[in-house]
């Protein structure tokens, strides 16, 4: 069976975040643990379509501004339309502002921030992988995302919100982001292809959380992100899941009847449900990673 692998794509433009190589880290940390392989690159010369097709996802961590020609925007729009799945943390929703289709695969684009604070997130939908392991209501330290629209219009089911009266906003807010206030959201089919009539469209998953250091080593946080990545990987649009499938990874892999993070063994999950009737349901390789989805880290 192929081990899923995922690119992290980190490269800015503009605002760099002290914490991307702390995140890097922290992933292939996880991804040696849970049987994921990640490749790193700031490289935006390897967004080519030979180059993206071995992964079975594509991970934009903390980006700014605009970091893809228009090449690259052309081989991973073709990527996306070949059933590729996508993963955006923090700063993702903050790159690529004049292309539409990458607006529409995270679902909705960074506005401002207010300085960075204490705040209360508040779970929106606990049966989620990523959410499922989270209080009810979490106490952050991070940068609280306003958006230029409400991630609900392209179909994205938000997971995360946060309780506006525990922190202080100053504005001014001019974009209508949706109420309750987004903070992290899926989408079962990415929004982001060139056609909704494609027989394989894979998953998109963003969380606007991850600012800090600190973040990338609270085990909340970690097992929301996991979580994430996970429930991504299982869209069955790739070969990790389907032979059928036109991107992903091929290679070989071993992984254990187990995963084990910060002492705590997660137990096996289900073979994965297709998003795309014509999908193959191969069995699921992640049968080892994921999730008793209440026990993380």
């Amino acid at each position: 069976m192929a081990t899923p692998k995922i690119l992290i794509y980190s490269a800015t433009a503009g605002y760099r975040h002290e914490s991307i190589p702390t995140a890097v880290e922290a992933l292939q940390s996880l991804g040696t643990r849970h049987g994921i392989s990640f490749e790193h690159t700031e490289d935006r010369n390897k967004f080519q379509y030979g180059f993206l097709e071995q992964f079975d996802a594509l991970l934009f961590l903390s980006n700014s501004g605009e970091v893809l020609d228009q090449d690259g925007k052309d081989a991973f729009q073709r990527y996306l339309d070949a059933g590729g799945n996508y993963i955006g943390v923090h700063g993702a929703s903050a790159c690529l502002f004049t292309t539409d289709f990458y607006n529409r695969t995270v679902g909705a684009l960074f506005d401002y921030h207010p300085p960075l604070t204490n705040a209360t997130v508040v779970v929106t939908d606990a049966s989620h992988p990523s959410t499922s392991m989270l209080p009810q209501s979490w106490d952050v330290v991070d940068e609280m995302y306003n958006f230029r629209s409400d991630p609900r219009t392209y179909g994205s089911k938000v997971i995360l919100s946060v309780d506006e009266s525990t922190y202080t906003d100053d504005g001014p807010r001019t974009h209508d982001q949706g109420s309750p206030h987004p903070i992290a959201w899926y989408q079962e089919r990415l929004a982001g292809v060139s056609s909704l009539d494609r027989p394989l469209i894979g998953r998109s998953w963003y969380t606007s959380l991850g600012h800090l250091n600190s973040t990338w080593q609270d085990e909340n946080f970690l097992s929301h992100v996991l979580g994430g990545i996970t429930w991504t990987l299982q869209s069955n649009t790739t070969r990790a899941f389907n032979s059928n499938a036109n991107v992903g990874n091929t290679l070989q892999g071993t992984l254990s009847s187990s995963a084990t993070i910060s002492g705590a063994t997660t137990a096996s999950i289900s073979s994965p449900t297709t998003n795309a009737s014509t999908a193959n349901k191969s069995p699921t390789i992640l049968g080892a990673i994921v999730l008793a989805l209440a026990i993380f880290l």
